[in-house]
């Protein structure tokens, strides 16, 4: 009896590995009865395939990346073509502007000029006509008084003389 009991708990000790890892506490079991090196080539394989994919997506996050920070860059670089475009065709119009108003403005200063001359020609020959018409009076005046025509007063001194 004692013999039986000792071989039960022999057999109870040899079970107890294999049970475990029938219940997932150690390498995982395939089922057909390979051995434990196929079943871990297996799991390096899948390994190594995991391992490939998580680089390819990484590789092609990377690349998504990239492709998003040109075309981010490219966007940032026409907006400010554009931005830079539009602030030429303002300062463009503002200067037409500028000329444009600087242009009525001398034209506005050239009409008063001219018309500041031609008020002060007016005035010179107003001046002048009155000028000569004072001494046309002066000379009529002075002639009516000596009785020679077209002689200054003082000449009548000079026609008497000895």
């Amino acid at each position: 009896m004692r013999k039986g009991l000792l071989s039960a708990a022999l057999l109870a000790l040899l079970a107890l590995p294999g049970t475990a890892s029938l219940a997932g506490c150690g390498v995982a079991s395939g089922g057909d009865g390979s051995s434990p090196q196929a079943e871990s080539s297996g799991e390096a394989a899948e390994k190594s395939e995991e391992e490939d994919r998580k680089r390819e997506e990484t590789a092609e996050i990377a690349k998504d990346k990239e492709i998003l920070a040109e075309i981010e860059a490219k966007k940032r670089e026409e907006g400010a073509q554009e931005k830079l475009k539009r602030r030429e065709q303002e300062s463009v119009a503002k200067n037409k502007r500028s000329e444009q108003e600087l242009k009525l403005r001398s034209k506005k200063r050239e009409a008063a000029a001219e018309a500041n001359v031609r008020k002060r020609e007016a005035q010179i020959k107003r001046l002048e006509a009155e000028l000569k018409q004072r001494e046309q009076t002066s000379r009529s005046g002075a002639r009516k008084r000596s009785g020679t025509p077209n002689q200054p007063p003082h000449a009548e001194a000079l026609t008497k003389a000895p």
